[in-house]
């Protein structure tokens, strides 16, 4: 899903108890209590276009290069790639990342040197 800051930020909000935006959510549906009834559904990225372009015009790259490389990140999440905790394997993420806009075509070139994410 494609939303702006003010939705993401309420989503931020409500189910991660983080305040302000973020340039992408992912809630992956195999996890918890019911996470076996569609084991096929991955589970759902929300990106903030907002956040995303302004990401973008600051790296100089296209907006859609952008949100094509949140929505990667964002799935790799739901494979279970991590970034943000201490057993984290933030270079591996950052690997397949590279991997996955490659085999797409995706030039994010000049944004990694520039990324606080």
């Amino acid at each position: 899903m494609i939303v702006d800051d003010a939705q993401i930020a309420a989503i931020n909000r409500q189910y991660l108890n983080r305040s302000g935006p973020t340039n992408v959510i992912s809630f992956a549906m195999r996890e918890g209590d019911f996470g076996h009834l569609h084991p096929e559904l991955l589970g759902d990225v929300i990106i903030s276009a907002e956040t995303a372009r302004r990401e973008a015009e600051a790296a100089g790259m296209t907006a859609d290069a952008r949100i094509s490389e949140l929505l990667v990140h964002g799935v790799l999440h739901l494979f279970g790639y991590d970034h943000e905790t201490p057993t984290a394997d933030e270079a591996a993420m950052e690997a397949k990342t590279a991997e996955l806009l490659a085999m797409l075509a995706v030039s994010t070139e000049g944004y990694r040197d520039k990324k606080g994410d």
